[in-house]
């Protein structure tokens, strides 16, 4: 008796059209050229950028986290300023983290937000620097300055970059 191939049930069907397809140049493309945006593995560089993002948003969420715990403790100058200061907080980390899962799954548009945010990252760590608190501004200073790099690496702005219209 002869073994019969085993038969595609739904569920098999279904999690071989979740694995990702191997990265291919667009048909016509010369040998080496590079893969659309968005197939294959992502870039080393883009997964630190990434990284750096999520590091800033956890660095926010503990903002906020401090934040709530000086309002609640009552030394907030005001209680509704307080408040709205941990909301704020809040949602910029929830911010830093879209872009962070945007950068890590190579979006296109998760550049321009990211390299904002890190423009702003570099004013906060230099009025950091300015008000004697190093202690906070060189780190804030060496994260954006690593997710800059990481980001435009030619591997990074390749695997953002939006495919041509056809």
């Amino acid at each position: 008796m002869a073994a019969q191939p085993a038969k595609a049930t739904p569920r098999r069907a279904k999690a071989a059209s979740r694995r990702p397809k191997a990265a291919s140049p667009p048909a016509g493309a010369p040998a080496g050229a590079p893969a659309p945006a968005g197939t294959g593995r992502r870039p080393a560089a883009l997964r630190v950028a990434a990284a750096v993002q999520a590091a800033e948003a956890a660095g926010m969420a503990a903002a906020a986290a401090f934040s709530a715990y000086s309002t609640v403790q009552g030394r907030s100058y005001q209680q509704a300023s307080g408040v709205a200061l941990t909301l704020i907080a809040l949602g910029t980390a929830a911010l830093f983290a879209l872009f962070a899962v945007g950068l890590a799954r190579a979006k296109p548009w998760s550049r321009t937000p990211v390299v904002m945010t890190q423009l702003f990252v570099i004013i906060a760590g230099v009025t950091l620097l300015d008000g004697h608190r190093p202690e906070w501004g060189v780190p804030a200073l060496l994260l954006a300055t690593a997710c800059l790099v990481a980001l435009f690496t030619p591997e990074a702005v390749r695997a953002l970059n939006r495919p041509p219209r056809a």
